[in-house]
């Protein structure tokens, strides 16, 4: 009498059946996870400096929706005053973050031109440190692709973050205000490198700007940014992208806890009688002046760690 033979239908299950939810699998899961590693690899110094920025705008919309603070005047108090200590902190934590020159700011307006690093978190602590010590907050000049970030806007107004022109930067330094630009902008933070060449161009608009509102040109430089972050992405078809679209980032690594160490230097007074493009050579060499002066280049990351355990006078 033959053997019957008993099917093992759990190792024979249709290979059909598990078609489906296996491409499902693949497709949806494991290539965009896959995509959003190789992304956190390339972009996380930028996604950690975002994800600071988010908070703290988090922090001013639970503000709003729960405490008084309905007008954004009021942000701009005793909420703004919490963020600015906890960034300062931050700074302090994660660089040993210190300002040097605060004398050289004026009780009224100025334009700070400062150097553009791979990530400006420098300016940041700077804007924040600055705020502690004198009770004054820089207003900035930022790039129109920093307002295309999502639920971004109250963040930008609250910190006096603007994307203005010409005459707008006149009026806030008629006011009275601070007002920090860096001429170098997206190209200086993508294309620069550890020898800090000043990546400006012929952009005068600064000097122009300066000379309307009759005000000083102050040159603000951080020691050891381009060892605290830097661009690896700087070939051929990264640059061909960025010069057509303007808004590219390109990829970086960087939150190497070296000491930053931001200079303000000495004011350049306005001239009634020196032109846009003389002022704004004149600035370029003061702030190679400053750089040449308070950093060593070509900048090596070890000295640069090495100078958070150094104990000498800050000002050398």
């Amino acid at each position: 009498m033959p053997k019957m033979t008993v099917e093992n239908t759990n190792s024979t299950l249709e290979p059909e059946s598990l078609t489906w939810p296996a491409y499902l699998y693949r497709d949806f899961m494991v290539y965009p996870s896959t995509m959003l590693w190789i992304l956190i690899i390339l972009y996380y110094p930028l996604i950690v400096s975002f994800s600071m920025l988010y908070v703290s705008n988090a922090f001013f919309f639970i503000c709003r929706m729960v405490g008084n603070f309905q007008e954004e005047s009021k942000l701009k108090g005793k909420p703004r005053q919490i963020t600015s200590v906890l960034s300062d902190m931050i700074g302090k934590i994660l660089h040993g973050y210190e300002v040097c020159g605060i004398e050289n700011l004026p009780k009224g307006a100025a334009v700070l031109v400062y150097y553009h690093g791979a990530v400006p978190l420098d300016y940041y602590f700077f804007v924040h440190r600055v705020y502690q010590m004198t009770g004054r907050f820089c207003s900035s000049v930022v790039d129109h692709v920093t307002y295309n970030f999502p639920a971004f806007k109250q963040y930008l107004h609250i910190n006096q973050c603007y994307n203005c022109t010409r005459e707008e930067c006149v009026a806030l330094l008629k006011e009275g205000h601070l007002l920090g630009i860096a001429p170098g902008g997206l190209r200086e933070q993508n294309y620069g490198d550890n020898t800090y060449k000043l990546l400006w161009g012929k952009r005068k608009g600064f000097a122009q700007v300066a000379i309307e509102a009759k005000v000083p040109i102050i040159p603000v430089f951080t020691q050891n940014l381009r060892e605290g972050y830097r661009t690896y992405g700087n070939i051929r078809p990264m640059r061909w992208l960025y010069e057509r679209t303007r808004s590219l980032f390109f990829p970086l690594y960087g939150l190497i806890p070296v000491k930053l160490r931001t200079h303000i230097g000495h004011p350049i007074p306005y001239d009634p009688n020196i032109t846009a493009e003389e002022l704004a050579e004149k600035t370029k060499i003061a702030m190679e002046a400053l750089r040449d002066k308070h950093q060593k280049i070509p900048g090596s990351i070890l000295r640069a760690l090495w100078e958070r355990f150094e104990m000498h006078p800050k000002n050398e």
